[in-house]
């Protein structure tokens, strides 16, 4: 891969869904569909907003270990980041993501109380193209 950061970039940018996995309190993975991140800064960190109320919130809690997965279906592609996510409640950071129509997920507006954000802080990747994989570490 040429440029890690633009290829890998493109495909988290593009796609709809990421599927969020976490570890449950018996040591089991779990994952979730959720909708596109709300932001990105390079491949290293990646947020998403939820619900405070959430299973995974709770698990997050519980084990931050992570991974992520973007599939680009058409090409038959995909992602997988591994790292840690952190439950964030701070509103500087939940203003920043916050987009227009959020109320119709959280009733009270920015200052919802079941209103966070999920930080993911990538540690490595594995990219899946034209049959082969690649696995890299995150700088």
């Amino acid at each position: 891969m040429r440029d890690p950061e633009k290829t890998i970039g493109n495909i988290i940018d593009k796609q709809k869904l990421c599927y969020v996995s976490s570890v449950d309190k018996d040591g089991f993975p779990n994952t979730k569909a959720m909708l596109q991140p709300r932001k990105r800064n390079g491949i290293k960190e990646i947020y998403f907003s939820t619900n405070t109320s959430s299973l995974k919130v709770e698990s997050f809690r519980n084990n931050p270990k992570a991974c992520l997965y973007f599939c680009d279906s058409r090409f038959f592609r995909g992602l997988m980041l591994k790292g840690t996510m952190e439950v964030i409640e701070d509103q500087p950071i939940k203003d920043m993501l916050w987009k227009t129509g959020d109320t119709l997920y959280y009733k009270k507006g920015k200052t919802d109380p079941d209103y966070c954000v999920l930080k993911f802080t990538a540690i490595s990747f594995r990219y899946y193209s034209n049959f082969k994989s690649e696995e890299l570490n995150i700088e």
